[in-house]
C-alpha cells in the first residue's frame, strides 16, 4: 500500500484542456498501479477540453469515465449527443469515442477521472 497525500501532489496539464486545473493522485508513478490511473480534475466556469479520440491520443484499447463530485459537466460525443453530468453521475468513454467536456456554470466543478491503462 502507497498513500497520497494532497499536498504531495503536483498539477499537469492535460492536451487539450484550458480553464481546469488537472491532479493526477494514482498511478505508476506516484503508487505503483499499473492497470488505470485517477485524476482529480477542476473545471472552473467555462473551462473544459476541445473533442479528442481516444484512439488518436492513447490508443484504441484505453478507456475513461469522469465522476462528477461536485458542480456540473456538459460532456459531448463524436454523434453530437449532449450528457450533462451532475454531481454523483457518472459517464464511460469507451474505445475509439470522441469528447469534449465544458463547466456551462458559474461554478467550479470537480471531477475524478479514472483512465485504463492497459
Amino acid at each position: 500500500m502507497k498513500q497520497i497525500k494532497l499536498d504531495q501532489i503536483k498539477p499537469y496539464n492535460p492536451p487539450a484542456h484550458f480553464g481546469m486545473v488537472a491532479l493526477k493522485v494514482q498511478g505508476e508513478e506516484e503508487s505503483g498501479l499499473t492497470k488505470f490511473w485517477q485524476g482529480l480534475s477542476y473545471f472552473l466556469p467555462n473551462g473544459g477540453a476541445d473533442m479528442q479520440y481516444q484512439a488518436g491520443t492513447f490508443g484504441a484499447e484505453f478507456e475513461k469515465s469522469y465522476y462528477v463530485i461536485d458542480g456540473e459537466l456538459t460532456v459531448v460525443d463524436e454523434k453530437n449527443r449532449t450528457f450533462v453530468l451532475k454531481a454523483g453521475d457518472s459517464i464511460a468513454i469507451l474505445p475509439n469515442e470522441g469528447r469534449k467536456l465544458r463547466n456551462e456554470t458559474n461554478n467550479t466543478t470537480t471531477v475524478l477521472v479514472t483512465f485504463s491503462t492497459s
